[in-house]
């Protein structure tokens, strides 16, 4: 047997299971409303009540998603230049405070490490500043 023949044998058994199963539900569901049962009908009509009020809400976020999405953009921009500008506001003061009065112990003189250690931040922050100002460039 062909692959197609067997796709569509498998799918047309599949629709015709699904019909004969809605019918049955759909028959149960009349046979149910047939029978006057009060605390039924009151579950029945909170339920319609409940999924018209979550139909009415999911449209409201959609048109309000909708009207926020140009802000969202602007937003996630803004927010990056000001964080690269938060990032980029340090390096001067690491290099001014940490990395220009031991700049003559870079190699091996007694604030080796201090000298490193202010070089790492600034490399850290300058790099987190850029990167920040490049991808919202590339939004």
């Amino acid at each position: 047997m062909k692959p197609q023949t067997i796709g569509r044998t498998l799918g047309i058994g599949l629709r015709v299971a699904g019909r004969i199963a809605g019918q049955h539900m759909a028959a149960q569901a009349q046979a149910a409303a047939a029978t006057p049962q009060p605390a039924v009908d009151a579950a029945v009509r909170n339920r319609a009540a409940g999924q018209a009020a979550g139909q009415a809400s999911r449209g409201v976020a959609k048109g309000l998603g909708g009207f926020l999405r140009p802000f969202r953009r602007v937003g996630g921009i803004l927010w990056l230049e000001v964080s690269g500008v938060f990032f980029l506001i340090f390096v001067p003061v690491f290099i001014s405070r940490g990395l220009w009065p031991t700049r003559a112990s870079y190699a091996h003189g007694p604030d080796h490490w201090k000298f490193l250690a202010y070089a790492g931040l600034t490399l850290v922050f300058l790099y987190l500043g850029v990167s920040s100002f490049w991808r919202a460039h590339k939004r």
